[in-house]
């Protein structure tokens, strides 16, 4: 995909500003699920987690979530 560049008489760039801003908020979301998966590793936070059943409502979830999924590709 070729992007368009305008350079304007005073000086400003305009085409890059989209891929930049697009390239900062791929990276910071990369940057969070990394966080998260660095926190979640931690056997404290684990352990944490199972007293209070996020496992259990995961798969209590699960079934809606295969039936909305189905609901959809009708």
């Amino acid at each position: 995909m070729a992007t368009e560049i305008v350079q304007h008489s005073n000086g400003h760039i305009e085409g890059l500003s989209a891929n930049r801003e697009t390239l900062y908020l791929l990276g910071g979301v990369a940057m969070i699920v990394f966080g998260a998966g660095l926190v979640l590793s931690n056997p404290t936070v684990r352990g944490y987690l199972s007293q209070l059943g996020i496992g259990s409502l995961a798969k209590d979830a699960l079934p809606d979530v295969e039936r909305y999924l189905k609901l959809r590709n009708m």
